[in-house]
């Protein structure tokens, strides 16, 4: 196993920074790597220190950085050290400068101002969080998406992460036993999108939880027949209602997301 230390050097939160270093690493197997981030990088003085510890671990540095100086600076210090160094929006911007024919603004953390979009994504937030699991149903119409699907499959985390996307989104369990409200069936400006898994997989999801929260495992919550009734009611509710339908087996919560948010571009675009 090769080991790399990855410093991560931005003039704001450091937010998009450390995405694009994970999406990066996730392309390589049987590497360890250490991540030194340091944000809100504005000074001199500030570089100072970090060229300190840098040179105690030298690795390459991936960095956003718009102050000219300062970035100057830093790449004649990292060349001292002999250590490689990537601009990690310059391809970017410079490709968006040569299309729309105009300089790239040069404020540092300018992606983050508190704009209308901010605010609709806090919004977004704030209703998933207090619409989970089946809770105030009475407000769904408000919601942009509704998540359906039987417990254990992705249902609350693939939520929050279309919340972060701006997306109002509600969920809510299947159970046989206790069929969903009525409301579920007469909204019409949420689009509504069934969530559905392998029954091996559900089985093994649900042991591994019982396990978590040392309780018995076996129970019928995850016996075989019962699990695959389960499975089988959701999709006759699903089918039933004309819901798309998502598997989420092999699909990450990003996957699932993406695919739910195509659903609702492509409902837009009707």
């Amino acid at each position: 196993m090769g080991r790399l230390h990855l410093h991560l050097i931005s003039d704001s939160t450091g937010e998009t920074l450390e995405n694009i270093a994970k999406a990066a690493i996730a392309q390589f197997d049987d590497v360890e790597v250490v991540r030194h981030f340091w944000p809100m990088v504005r000074s001199e003085s500030h570089l100072d220190r970090i060229i300190g510890e840098v040179q105690a671990s030298p690795g390459m540095i991936l960095f956003t950085l718009v102050n000219g100086e300062l970035r100057a600076s830093l790449e004649r210090r990292a060349a001292a050290l002999n250590l490689p160094t990537v601009p990690a929006l310059d391809a970017v911007t410079d490709a968006l400068s040569r299309m729309l024919g105009q300089q790239a603004k040069a404020r540092p953390g300018r992606q983050h101002q508190l704009d209308a979009a901010y605010f609709a994504r806090v919004e977004a937030i704030q209703f998933t969080v207090a619409h989970d699991d089946g809770i105030g149903w009475e407000n769904w119409e408000q919601a942009d998406i509704v998540l359906a699907g039987v417990s254990r499959t992705s249902k609350t985390p693939t939520s929050i992460y279309l919340a972060n996307r701006g997306f109002k989104t509600a969920n809510i369990p299947i159970v046989p036993e206790s069929p969903p409200p009525d409301a579920l069936y007469n909204l019409r400006k949420p689009l509504v999108v069934g969530l559905t898994t392998g029954l091996d997989r559900l089985v093994q999801v649900r042991r591994n939880r019982l396990l978590s929260l040392n309780q018995a495992p076996e129970t019928s919550y995850v016996d075989d027949e019962r699990v695959k009734a389960e499975l089988a009611y959701a999709r006759r509710m699903f089918a039933d209602n004309g819901w798309p339908v998502i598997d989420v087996t092999r699909r990450s919560i990003e996957e699932t997301a993406a695919a739910v948010i195509k659903l609702v571009e492509d409902r837009s675009a009707i």
